[in-house]
């Protein structure tokens, strides 16, 4: 009881003096429970084959504010940031995103094979991310590699692999334009990822700017990215609903 008092009470003297990456834990966990929330809420609105990628959208965000709950009270009471907590939480929600690429195309003929290779990719730039982080300055940039691969590789299969191949295939307008906004968040969004890491001591790009400021933009970029992630899935499902509801109509 002692420590939950403390810990609240440390937390509410950082607020006080506007603390920007306290601030945005409580955000990031307030936004994403709240999405969860509507996620599975709004399942009941959609046709059946899409009520998984919905469900699976509420997983993201919802084991995202487990998370951010838990990496608040370490930052408040710590003051340093929740590296194990957070690649806990991207150990978990990354490959669901990249379920999600498999159920948006799975109407459209994805097979499982595609579902395997973009899990394996996400485990491989997670496992050795985290192995770079906290083994070494030594080894940053070797184990960066490693990780980088992994995300090119998913980059790779959203442009110009399968995934792509079957949304350029499909006559579907909206899956056009949610694998437009994914792409944008894969390349854009995404890259922060890649970016904080690079920043880290000994690492290609040190002393860029504060390391201190790492989990600022991490925040954020999560919020973007996984709500971001689950409003296209979302909006593919409504259009697609409501296509196949006039065509029987």
């Amino acid at each position: 009881m002692n420590t939950i008092i403390t810990a609240e009470l440390i937390g509410l003297e950082r607020v006080i003096n506007s603390d920007p990456v306290a601030i945005t834990f409580f955000i990031g966990y307030m936004a994403m429970f709240a999405s969860a929330v509507f996620f599975f809420v709004e399942r009941g609105s959609v046709d059946g084959k899409w009520k998984t990628s919905l469900l699976v959208s509420g997983l993201i965000t919802g084991i995202a504010a487990v998370h951010y709950y838990y990496m608040r009270d370490f930052y408040l009471q710590t003051g340093t940031s929740p590296t194990a907590f957070r690649y806990v939480d991207w150990t978990l929600t990354v490959p669901l995103m990249c379920v999600e690429f498999y159920l948006l195309t799975k109407p459209f003929g994805a097979k499982g094979s595609t579902l395997t290779k973009l899990i394996v990719a996400s485990l491989v730039m997670l496992i050795t991310g985290y192995i770079g982080e906290t083994s070494g300055i030594d080894n940053n940039i070797m184990w960066g590699i490693f990780s980088t691969l992994g995300y090119l590789y998913i980059v790779y299969e959203v442009f110009a692999g399968d995934v792509a191949k079957l949304a350029k295939s499909s006559d579907s307008p909206a899956l056009a334009k949610a694998m437009f906004l994914l792409k944008i968040f894969i390349t854009l969004g995404w890259s922060i990822y890649p970016i904080g890491y690079m920043v880290l001591p000994g690492n290609l790009l040190s002393g860029a700017f504060e390391v201190s400021s790492i989990d600022l933009f991490y925040n954020l970029a999560d919020a973007i990215n996984k709500i971001g992630f689950g409003l296209v899935i979302y909006s593919v499902a409504i259009a697609e609903t409501a296509k196949n509801r006039k065509a029987v109509a």
